[in-house]
């Protein structure tokens, strides 16, 4: 059966976006064919549109071009099939609800250490108590709800003015950003870029040097860490990032866990004392710990 209805960024004719979506894993239609138990000459059929697919070739074509599931959905309405994969509210769907509530208890169990996660744009959709301190005070309306990661952390009014060597990790996230933009071809996401990319750095670092010769580059011992400054003292971060495998639904295969790690035993100490002093105040206040 054929469907008809409307479905988000689906403009383009399935041959189109099938041969896209090839050219940006830089296969050859044999290649791919090769690997999805097809022929070449179908795929070239059904990119010039001499051939309609059926929804099982087209599943199987997505996934050996590892398509983003959000995109598989986009690839099966323009070829007139009904999305395959759901999509739900995270916050609000009952389905949802095992993920959402294991998730949180992930982010209190890793306090004080800041925890977040974010969806493929790099909107927060939960944080911990440690993460809300770093960024109490940043300006107010990169807090608003659903605040930007990147936004926060490269806006002049972000984090940005606290980052030290700031050019490296600011490198380090258009970087990240440009691998996602090659993975998944998103629009927004491409917004996004062409935004934070364009915000002027920070007056303290205007005159730091970006070369990719410099030294500064090539010191840490396993990672490139987040040098941040908070109430007088530089704490060392590195992030590690853990997404759910196999996902089958399109909001929790777009998820992302990032957990910063200190790589110092002085940020440790300086996290447990701020988890401590969060605890009291709340104690203080009559509110619940969450853990």
């Amino acid at each position: 059966m054929r469907y008809n209805g409307w479905y988000a960024g689906c403009s383009q004719d399935v041959g189109t976006l099938l041969r896209e979506w090839r050219k940006r894993r830089r296969m050859s239609q044999l290649e791919l064919a090769s690997r999805a138990d097809s022929s070449a000459r179908h795929i070239s059929f059904i990119e010039t549109g001499r051939a309609s697919p059926s929804r099982s070739i087209l599943l199987r074509l997505a996934d050996h071009m590892d398509i983003p599931i959000r995109e598989r959905n986009v690839l099966l309405v323009a070829a007139g099939f009904a999305p395959f994969f759901p999509e739900n509210s995270f916050t609000e769907t009952e389905d949802l609800s095992i993920v959402r509530e294991e998730l949180k208890r992930l982010l209190v169990a890793y306090e004080p250490n800041p925890v977040f996660i974010h969806d493929a744009q790099y909107r927060v959709i939960e944080a911990n108590r440690a993460f809300h301190a770093l960024v109490s005070d940043v300006a107010e309306h990169l807090l608003l709800p659903s605040p930007n990661v990147m936004r926060l952390t490269m806006h002049p009014e972000g984090l940005a003015p606290r980052i030290h060597k700031y050019p490296l990790w600011r490198a380090h996230l258009l970087g990240r950003l440009r691998h996602q933009l090659a993975m998944r071809g998103s629009a927004p996401l491409r917004e996004l870029y062409e935004e934070v990319s364009c915000y002027p750095a920070p007056p303290a670092w205007r005159g730091e040097d970006t070369g990719p010769d410099r030294d500064d580059a090539f010191r840490f011992p396993f990672a490139l860490p987040l040098l941040l400054e908070h109430e007088g003292q530089v704490l060392s971060f590195v992030s590690a990032v853990m997404s759910l495998s196999a996902p089958t639904e399109v909001t929790v295969s777009e998820l992302e866990v990032e957990v910063f790690l200190p790589t110092n035993p002085e940020t440790a100490q300086a996290l447990q004392v701020m988890g401590e002093r969060i605890t009291r105040t709340e104690r203080g206040r009559g509110i619940r710990s969450p853990i």
